[in-house]
């Protein structure tokens, strides 16, 4: 099933919100009786949407009989659900211990300034979202930041642009394609 969220996700831009909330109707469906189903119909939920819009939580609250109150609620606590469009590329900056010894701080206001968007925000564009995160396991070789599953490692702010930039060329190489 993962498969078939990925791909409806991958050509988003061209299918309607009605067309996603119909296919969340489905996953709603299958979902329904399980025990536990909430979390992984959030996340599905926002594996098609990119983030989980209003609706699709109203719609969760109804199809699984739920309070609205309760699914807010779990969207609200776990860090990993988003309420906001994301951007295609998640940007973590670590702040444990050893990174933020290290410059992590300085880092993460060199993305924001370069950004020009703060923790939980994300790009005009939609290309980055920042956001912090506590340990990469990368400690030695600190401050580390990660975009999607890339770690960066020994990352000075005056390289953030450097680091940037093969992700912007994949979404300019990606938007000449369509």
């Amino acid at each position: 099933m993962s498969t078939q969220v990925q791909q409806c996700c991958a050509c988003q831009n061209e299918v309607s919100e009605e067309d996603i909330l119909k296919r969340l109707d489905e996953v709603i469906e299958s979902y329904r009786n399980r025990p536990g189903a909430l979390i992984p119909v959030l996340q599905i939920a926002q594996t098609l949407f990119g983030y989980l819009p209003e609706s699709a939580l109203k719609r969760i609250s109804l199809g699984l009989n739920k309070p609205y109150s309760e699914v807010a609620g779990v969207v609200g606590f776990y860090s990993f659900f988003s309420t906001s469009p994301r951007g295609k590329h998640l940007i973590r900056v670590c702040l444990g211990t050893a990174c933020y010894v290290r410059g992590g701080r300085q880092v993460l206001d060199a993305l924001e300034r370069r950004l020009g968007v703060t923790v939980g925000e994300t790009t005009e564009d939609r290309v980055f979202t920042l956001e912090v995160a506590r340990c990469f396991g990368s400690c030695g070789l600190a401050p580390a930041i990660m975009i999607d599953e890339d770690v960066h490692q020994r990352v000075k702010p005056a390289r953030i642009e450097a680091i940037l930039e093969p992700y912007r060329e994949k979404e300019v190489q990606s938007k000449e394609r369509q």
